[in-house]
């Protein structure tokens, strides 16, 4: 599952210390648009973490005024992941915004000294000045999680490791349970 047969595999053993940084965003719409489906996020971070020292998993999720959200996050929560929540921001002309880049990035830098290994859960290639940072300026091991079909292709290129949730569907992708009615509601089924 390494992005493909010539680039080495970075070494992971049992002993590295591993901090896996979760873009809910980025994956739950990258599955939602490639295949109707929700993220199975637990298989997520054990694929991830490869039976190794699991620090610290954060998922970044933003919390709407209908908090509809909150049994999602209590879900990360049991799975042993914690969250970082920000609400959704509305603009006066209808604009929403919901951006967790920044943050993310503050977190792993801050946390990439008791780490051997960061795992970014995003193909979002406005990470790549991150993921140079935290390889020449800290000699950090960096590996990235994602959908192939939306991830940046210069992420691919200059992550030490990248594994393409798209290659093992039926492991990293639930059902999304919900059915839109005819009047633009949704229920369960």
């Amino acid at each position: 599952m390494t992005k493909n047969n010539t680039t080495k595999n970075p070494l992971k053993h049992p002993e590295q210390r591993v901090g896996v940084f979760i873009d809910v965003q980025n994956l739950y719409y990258s599955a939602k648009n490639l295949y109707g489906r929700k993220v199975n996020f637990g298989k997520i971070v054990e694929e991830a973490v490869a039976g190794r020292k699991l620090i610290r998993a954060i998922a970044y999720v933003v919390r709407t005024e209908s908090q509809d959200e909150t049994p999602f996050f209590e879900a990360l929560y049991k799975l042993g992941i914690e969250t970082r929540e920000k609400d959704l921001q509305v603009f006066a002309g209808g604009m929403k915004k919901a951006d967790w880049d920044v943050g993310l990035t503050v977190d792993a830098i801050r946390l990439a000294q008791s780490l051997d290994a960061i795992v970014l859960v995003s193909g979002d290639g406005d990470y790549l000045p991150l993921v140079e940072y935290l390889q020449k300026s800290s000699g950090k091991q960096v590996e990235v999680v994602a959908f192939g079909e939306t991830t940046s292709s210069r992420l691919v290129e200059e992550t030490d490791d990248f594994i393409d949730l798209s290659e093992h569907k039926d492991k990293f992708l639930i059902a999304d349970k919900r059915k839109k009615t005819r009047r633009g509601t949704t229920r369960k089924v």
